[in-house]
């Protein structure tokens, strides 16, 4: 009896399911539970920067580049980055150097407890690559779409702008 016929196949909950993934640039193969986010799966593989906060889209700590785009890591399927390319913060730097909006985030001192860090910093190397003349309203709206309790967004908006100022590309 086919699929169509028998219906859609239900997967133990303990079973995994290898993903192909391109990751922070590397092809790599994770391998999730079919309910596990895409979080969970990257936290999982080591890549532990990807926070999980609210887990429900709001807060933004989970925030990383699914081809190119920003998302919420914990609202995609692990199983939805299937020969995809995913990066998180870790895949930001160049070995030791840095990414420009990294060494801003430090040197603007853009973090205090550091958890919503990961998610800022991935959100805003995306605007200063995609948008390099985004206006400071423009700039604020992205980075509004993300949480932070304990900065007051004020180094953040700044370490960002200081990034696009010195963004060459």
């Amino acid at each position: 009896m086919s699929e169509a016929a028998s219906g859609p196949r239900w997967h133990d909950p303990d079973e995994r399911v290898a993903v192909e993934v391109v990751l922070n640039g590397l092809p790599t193969t994770l391998h999730p539970s079919p309910r596990w986010t895409l979080a969970d799966a990257v936290r999982e593989h080591g890549l532990t920067g990807t926070h999980l906060g609210c887990e429900h889209g709001v807060c933004g700590a989970c925030t990383v580049l699914l081809d190119g785009e920003p998302v919420r890591a914990c609202l995609v399927l692990a199983v939805q980055a299937a020969e995809r390319r995913v990066e998180t913060v870790e895949g930001l730097a160049d070995g030791d150097e840095l990414h420009p909006v990294q060494a801003a985030f430090r040197e603007h001192r853009a973090l205090q407890c550091g958890f919503c860090t990961p998610g800022f910093v991935v959100l805003a190397a995306w605007l200063v690559e995609r948008e390099p003349e985004a206006d400071l309203e423009r700039v604020r709206e992205v980075l509004s779409s993300n949480l932070c309790r304990c900065t007051g967004y004020g180094p953040i908006l700044a370490a960002t702008l200081a990034a696009r100022e010195g963004n060459d590309a």
